[in-house]
Protein backbone atom coordinates (compact mmCIF):
# COMPACT_ATOMS: atom_id res chain seq x y z
CA UNK A 1 0.00 0.00 0.00
CA UNK A 2 1.13 3.53 -0.77
CA UNK A 3 0.66 6.03 2.05
CA UNK A 4 -0.69 9.51 1.43
CA UNK A 5 0.35 11.75 4.31
CA UNK A 6 -2.16 14.25 5.69
CA UNK A 7 -1.42 16.87 8.33
CA UNK A 8 -4.46 17.88 10.37
CA UNK A 9 -3.61 21.34 11.67
CA UNK A 10 -5.58 22.20 14.78
CA UNK A 11 -5.86 21.47 18.45
CA UNK A 12 -7.29 17.96 18.73
CA UNK A 13 -10.26 17.53 21.03
CA UNK A 14 -12.10 14.21 21.01
CA UNK A 15 -15.31 16.02 22.00
CA UNK A 16 -15.37 17.98 18.74
CA UNK A 17 -17.60 16.27 16.18
CA UNK A 18 -15.52 17.44 13.22
CA UNK A 19 -12.37 16.01 14.81
CA UNK A 20 -14.10 12.65 15.08
CA UNK A 21 -15.28 12.85 11.47
CA UNK A 22 -12.16 13.95 9.59
CA UNK A 23 -10.02 10.78 9.89
CA UNK A 24 -12.79 8.46 8.64
CA UNK A 25 -13.68 10.98 5.91
CA UNK A 26 -10.10 10.83 4.64
CA UNK A 27 -10.02 7.04 4.94
CA UNK A 28 -13.25 6.65 2.96
CA UNK A 29 -11.95 8.89 0.19
CA UNK A 30 -8.47 7.34 0.12
CA UNK A 31 -9.75 3.76 0.12
CA UNK A 32 -11.86 4.61 -2.93
CA UNK A 33 -8.86 5.86 -4.96
CA UNK A 34 -8.08 4.04 -8.17
CA UNK A 35 -7.37 0.36 -7.49
CA UNK A 36 -7.49 0.64 -3.70
CA UNK A 37 -3.71 0.61 -3.35
CA UNK A 38 -3.55 3.79 -1.25
CA UNK A 39 -4.06 4.39 2.45
CA UNK A 40 -4.29 7.59 4.47
CA UNK A 41 -1.61 8.32 7.05
CA UNK A 42 -3.00 11.00 9.34
CA UNK A 43 -1.07 13.14 11.82
CA UNK A 44 -2.53 15.79 14.10
CA UNK A 45 -0.35 18.88 14.38
CA UNK A 46 -1.06 21.28 17.24
CA UNK A 47 -1.07 24.95 16.25
CA UNK A 48 1.23 25.88 19.12
CA UNK A 49 3.95 23.73 17.51
CA UNK A 50 3.79 25.67 14.25
CA UNK A 51 4.44 29.26 15.32
CA UNK A 52 7.75 31.16 15.17
CA UNK A 53 8.81 29.80 11.79
CA UNK A 54 8.35 26.12 12.64
CA UNK A 55 5.61 25.37 10.10
CA UNK A 56 7.86 24.65 7.12
CA UNK A 57 10.07 22.21 9.00
CA UNK A 58 7.14 20.34 10.53
CA UNK A 59 4.86 20.24 7.49
CA UNK A 60 7.41 19.50 4.78
CA UNK A 61 6.80 16.05 3.39
CA UNK A 62 3.04 16.01 3.83
CA UNK A 63 0.94 15.48 0.73
CA UNK A 64 -2.09 17.39 1.99
CA UNK A 65 -2.76 19.91 4.76
CA UNK A 66 -6.20 20.26 6.36
CA UNK A 67 -6.76 23.15 8.79
CA UNK A 68 -9.56 21.79 10.93
CA UNK A 69 -12.48 23.32 12.87
CA UNK A 70 -12.61 24.35 16.54
CA UNK A 71 -11.07 27.79 16.63
CA UNK A 72 -9.97 29.99 18.29
CA UNK A 73 -6.77 27.99 18.04
CA UNK A 74 -4.13 27.79 20.74
CA UNK A 75 -1.92 29.70 18.29
CA UNK A 76 -3.50 31.83 15.58
CA UNK A 77 0.01 32.52 14.25
CA UNK A 78 0.70 28.80 14.04
CA UNK A 79 -2.45 28.19 12.02
CA UNK A 80 -1.77 31.13 9.71
CA UNK A 81 1.85 30.06 9.20
CA UNK A 82 0.69 26.55 8.26
CA UNK A 83 -1.78 27.95 5.73
CA UNK A 84 0.89 30.26 4.32
CA UNK A 85 3.22 27.30 3.85
CA UNK A 86 0.54 25.27 2.07
CA UNK A 87 -0.21 28.20 -0.22
CA UNK A 88 3.38 29.04 -1.09
CA UNK A 89 4.58 25.43 -1.43
CA UNK A 90 1.50 24.52 -3.50
CA UNK A 91 0.57 21.67 -1.18
CA UNK A 92 -3.11 20.69 -1.47
CA UNK A 93 -5.01 22.52 1.25
CA UNK A 94 -8.48 22.19 2.69
CA UNK A 95 -9.73 24.48 5.45
CA UNK A 96 -13.12 23.87 7.04
CA UNK A 97 -14.91 26.20 9.46
CA UNK A 98 -12.05 27.80 11.44
CA UNK A 99 -9.57 26.70 8.78
CA UNK A 100 -11.60 28.59 6.16
CA UNK A 101 -11.68 31.73 8.32
CA UNK A 102 -7.93 31.66 8.84
CA UNK A 103 -7.25 31.05 5.15
CA UNK A 104 -9.03 34.35 4.46
CA UNK A 105 -6.96 36.09 7.14
CA UNK A 106 -3.68 34.60 5.88
CA UNK A 107 -4.26 35.82 2.32
CA UNK A 108 -5.41 39.25 3.48
CA UNK A 109 -2.37 39.76 5.67
CA UNK A 110 0.38 38.14 3.64
CA UNK A 111 -0.74 38.79 0.05
CA UNK A 112 -2.92 41.88 0.18
CA UNK A 113 -0.88 43.55 2.92
CA UNK A 114 -3.91 44.09 5.16
CA UNK A 115 -1.94 43.57 8.33
CA UNK A 116 -4.79 44.67 10.60
CA UNK A 117 -7.12 41.98 9.21
CA UNK A 118 -8.32 40.03 12.22
CA UNK A 119 -10.83 37.70 13.81
CA UNK A 120 -13.40 39.46 15.99
CA UNK A 121 -13.81 36.30 18.05
CA UNK A 122 -10.22 36.75 19.23
CA UNK A 123 -10.00 40.54 18.97
CA UNK A 124 -13.41 42.20 19.43
CA UNK A 125 -11.77 45.62 18.91
CA UNK A 126 -10.27 44.74 15.52
CA UNK A 127 -10.19 47.65 13.07
CA UNK A 128 -10.62 45.23 10.14
CA UNK A 129 -12.70 42.28 11.39
CA UNK A 130 -12.74 40.11 8.27
CA UNK A 131 -14.03 37.31 10.47
CA UNK A 132 -17.06 38.66 12.30
CA UNK A 133 -20.09 37.34 14.20
CA UNK A 134 -22.74 35.78 11.99
CA UNK A 135 -26.15 37.44 12.01
CA UNK A 136 -27.52 34.08 13.07
CA UNK A 137 -25.25 31.40 14.54
CA UNK A 138 -25.18 28.15 12.58
CA UNK A 139 -24.82 25.46 15.21
CA UNK A 140 -25.40 22.00 13.73
CA UNK A 141 -27.63 23.55 11.08
CA UNK A 142 -27.80 22.65 7.40
CA UNK A 143 -28.32 25.12 4.59
CA UNK A 144 -28.28 25.41 0.82
CA UNK A 145 -25.36 26.99 -0.99
CA UNK A 146 -24.85 28.11 -4.56
CA UNK A 147 -21.49 27.32 -6.17
CA UNK A 148 -20.03 29.72 -8.71
CA UNK A 149 -20.51 27.95 -12.06
CA UNK A 150 -16.94 28.47 -13.25
CA UNK A 151 -15.33 27.62 -9.92
CA UNK A 152 -13.05 24.75 -8.95
CA UNK A 153 -15.36 23.78 -6.10
CA UNK A 154 -18.31 23.47 -8.48
CA UNK A 155 -16.24 21.21 -10.70
CA UNK A 156 -15.36 19.01 -7.74
CA UNK A 157 -18.99 18.83 -6.61
CA UNK A 158 -20.22 18.24 -10.14
CA UNK A 159 -23.12 20.54 -9.32
CA UNK A 160 -24.02 24.19 -8.86
CA UNK A 161 -26.03 23.71 -5.64
CA UNK A 162 -25.40 21.79 -2.44
CA UNK A 163 -26.72 21.38 1.08
CA UNK A 164 -24.15 21.33 3.86
CA UNK A 165 -23.96 21.41 7.66
CA UNK A 166 -22.33 24.10 9.80
CA UNK A 167 -21.15 24.60 13.34
CA UNK A 168 -20.03 28.20 13.56
CA UNK A 169 -20.89 31.56 15.08
CA UNK A 170 -18.33 33.59 13.09
CA UNK A 171 -17.56 33.85 9.40
CA UNK A 172 -16.05 35.84 6.55
CA UNK A 173 -17.99 39.12 6.59
CA UNK A 174 -19.62 39.89 3.24
CA UNK A 175 -18.85 43.62 3.57
CA UNK A 176 -15.15 42.89 3.11
CA UNK A 177 -15.44 40.59 0.09
CA UNK A 178 -14.71 43.50 -2.33
CA UNK A 179 -11.23 43.83 -0.78
CA UNK A 180 -10.33 40.62 -2.62
CA UNK A 181 -11.59 41.74 -6.04
CA UNK A 182 -8.98 41.11 -8.73
CA UNK A 183 -6.86 38.90 -6.48
CA UNK A 184 -6.15 35.18 -6.71
CA UNK A 185 -8.58 34.47 -3.87
CA UNK A 186 -12.22 34.39 -4.87
CA UNK A 187 -15.45 33.59 -3.13
CA UNK A 188 -16.78 30.48 -4.84
CA UNK A 189 -19.91 29.68 -2.83
CA UNK A 190 -22.68 31.76 -1.26
CA UNK A 191 -25.69 31.00 0.89
CA UNK A 192 -29.20 32.07 -0.04
CA UNK A 193 -28.81 35.31 1.94
CA UNK A 194 -25.72 36.29 -0.04
CA UNK A 195 -23.08 35.52 2.58
CA UNK A 196 -19.79 33.90 1.48
CA UNK A 197 -19.52 30.21 2.30
CA UNK A 198 -16.41 29.04 0.43
CA UNK A 199 -13.21 30.47 -1.02
CA UNK A 200 -10.55 29.14 -3.38
CA UNK A 201 -7.25 30.16 -4.92
CA UNK A 202 -7.45 30.14 -8.69
CA UNK A 203 -3.76 29.50 -9.40
CA UNK A 204 -3.15 26.81 -6.76
CA UNK A 205 -3.44 23.07 -7.55
CA UNK A 206 -5.96 22.69 -4.72
CA UNK A 207 -6.67 25.36 -2.12
CA UNK A 208 -10.26 25.51 -0.88
CA UNK A 209 -11.85 26.74 2.33
CA UNK A 210 -15.44 26.16 3.41
CA UNK A 211 -17.52 27.65 6.20
CA UNK A 212 -19.36 24.33 6.36
CA UNK A 213 -18.06 20.93 7.43
CA UNK A 214 -18.12 18.39 4.58
CA UNK A 215 -16.32 15.91 6.84
CA UNK A 216 -19.61 15.22 8.62
CA UNK A 217 -20.57 13.02 5.66
CA UNK A 218 -18.28 10.36 7.14
CA UNK A 219 -20.47 10.06 10.21
CA UNK A 220 -23.03 8.51 7.87
CA UNK A 221 -20.39 6.41 6.14
CA UNK A 222 -20.64 8.50 2.97
CA UNK A 223 -17.94 9.65 0.58
CA UNK A 224 -17.90 13.40 -0.09
CA UNK A 225 -16.94 14.74 -3.52
CA UNK A 226 -14.92 17.66 -2.14
CA UNK A 227 -12.89 15.47 0.22
CA UNK A 228 -12.34 12.98 -2.58
CA UNK A 229 -11.01 15.81 -4.75
CA UNK A 230 -8.67 16.88 -1.92
CA UNK A 231 -7.37 13.33 -1.57
CA UNK A 232 -6.80 13.03 -5.34
CA UNK A 233 -4.88 16.31 -5.29
CA UNK A 234 -2.74 15.02 -2.41
CA UNK A 235 -2.06 11.80 -4.36
CA UNK A 236 -1.06 13.83 -7.41
CA UNK A 237 1.22 16.01 -5.28
CA UNK A 238 2.91 12.90 -3.90
CA UNK A 239 3.47 11.50 -7.39
CA UNK A 240 4.88 14.81 -8.63
CA UNK A 241 7.20 15.15 -5.62
CA UNK A 242 8.56 11.64 -6.19
CA UNK A 243 9.70 12.43 -9.75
Amino acid sequence: MTEIRFALVGDYNEAVTAHQAIPPALKIATDALDDGSFEARIEWVHTSDLANGAAKGILAGFDGIWCVPASPYASMDGAIDAICYARQAEIPFLGTCGGYQHAVLEFARNVLGLHDADNAEVNPDATLPLVAPLTCALIDQAGDITLAPDSLIARHYGADRANETYRCSYGFSRQYVPLFDGSDLRVSAWDDEGDPRAIELQSHPFFIGTAFQPERSALKGEKHNLISAFVRAARDHQVKAAK
